[in-house]
């Protein structure tokens, strides 16, 4: 399947099937989207909702999250685990406020540069909240790729994780990146999940490779 047929039955899909109304996706801003996707690392939609909609009760821009204790972020997050997220939040609205004048940076570099940010989170906000043309690769974009195009092999795996990434890189569409991204994300967490897969009612892949889903 050739990667532009691919991406176009994917942003169908999305048209049709994909999430747009989640807190994180009303009114967006590299603030919200990169809270968000902090939050969803290790953990599910419906978890992180309302530990999402608290903290920006609390903290409606990167500003008030640097100027808050770090006890209290830390209270905020209690129940979502993975502590270090927490942290390195903080961290990171402390080097926004300080290096960018409370700023949310909008450059991949600097994005990257920010405590607890990789390559796949800053493609991520840039893509989501500014429309950039960035590919990314979570979990859930991974095991999608994976099982579309037969990749085997642990994902973990640098030489694996290489693949993925220029498989991405081939896929994500200079138009429509945003909605594209935001697809690959849901197809994961919705369809082709990684016990008892969906992946039945998902007609993005032709007949003749729709079997490497079932993997």
């Amino acid at each position: 399947m050739q990667a532009s047929q691919f991406s176009a039955q994917v942003l169908d899909w999305y048209d049709k099937y994909g999430r747009k109304t989640l807190p994180w996706q009303i009114n967006k801003t590299p603030y919200k989207v990169w809270l968000s996707e902090v939050m969803l690392q290790q953990t599910q939609v419906t978890t992180v909702i309302p530990y999402f909609e608290r903290f920006m009760a609390r903290f409606p821009t990167v500003t008030d999250l640097a100027n808050a204790p770090l006890d209290e972020v830390l209270h905020l997050w209690t129940g979502l685990g993975y502590y270090a997220r927490a942290r390195n939040l903080h961290k990171a609205a402390q080097q926004v406020a300080t290096l960018h004048g409370g700023e949310f940076p909008q450059t991949f570099a600097e994005i990257a540069a920010l405590p607890g940010v990789g390559r796949s989170t800053a493609g991520a906000i840039l893509s989501l909240a500014l429309g950039k043309h960035y590919p990314i690769l979570d979990g859930n974009v991974k095991r999608v790729l994976a099982r579309c195009f037969a990749v085997s092999g642990w994902p973990g795996k640098k030489e694996v994780e290489n693949t993925l990434w220029t498989l991405s890189e081939q896929v994500t569409p200079a138009r429509g990146v945003e909605r594209f991204n935001q697809a690959m994300m849901d197809l994961g967490a919705m369809v082709c999940t990684r016990s008892k897969p969906k992946c039945t009612l998902w007609q993005v892949l032709d007949a003749s490779v729709g079997s490497a889903l079932a993997r």
